[in-house]
């Protein structure tokens, strides 16, 4: 293929895709105090936080919530960590291929699924007895917060039609 081929053809499959939108608002420059209580809100939450279950927790929320914007961060984090691609397709149907994941993942992942969609209103007791089975006080809490604190990036990202796509590991701490 020459070169002109070739740029023909990239051309030609790049015009199959749909145009990249804008968002709809630069929050964080428009919010700053509140963008940088929310870095410092993550970084707490993640302490002592196993970082392969934090972002199998975060795609997880990213995915209920229909968050592009972080399931782009969290699965690429996630692949920079070592997390396999297979689990990562997967926990969007961990309920059907339990056996991908640990009896601890589980309890994770179900209580991400209470906190994130509380369409009764409340948490289950049994989500949260399964999840305190496998994790300690102070884990536990951890765990909680931060699955609220993805579920609130994802509500500002989503809100704001932050752009998928042109996160690299690393980018944001």
């Amino acid at each position: 293929m020459t070169t002109n081929e070739n740029t023909a053809a990239t051309t030609s499959r790049d015009a199959e895709y749909a145009p990249e939108h804008s968002p709809r608002l630069e929050w964080a420059k428009h919010a700053p105090d509140v963008y940088k209580a929310m870095v410092r809100l993550d970084a707490a939450a993640r302490k002592g936080m196993d970082p392969t279950l934090l972002e199998l927790v975060k795609i997880r929320a990213s995915q209920l919530n229909h968050c592009a914007f972080c399931l782009d961060m969290h699965t690429k984090d996630a692949l920079a960590a070592g997390e396999s691609v297979e689990r990562i397709i997967q926990l969007s149907a961990w309920e059907e291929s339990k056996h991908f994941y640990t009896e601890k993942e589980l309890a994770a992942i179900e209580l991400t699924e209470a906190v994130t969609v509380l369409t009764d209103g409340f948490v289950p007791d049994e989500v949260y007895e399964k999840a305190a089975k496998h994790f300690e006080g102070a884990e536990l809490a951890q765990l909680i917060a931060a699955i609220n604190v993805i579920n609130a990036w994802n509500r500002f990202a989503v809100t704001t039609r932050m752009v998928p796509g042109h996160y690299r590991p690393g980018d944001h701490g």
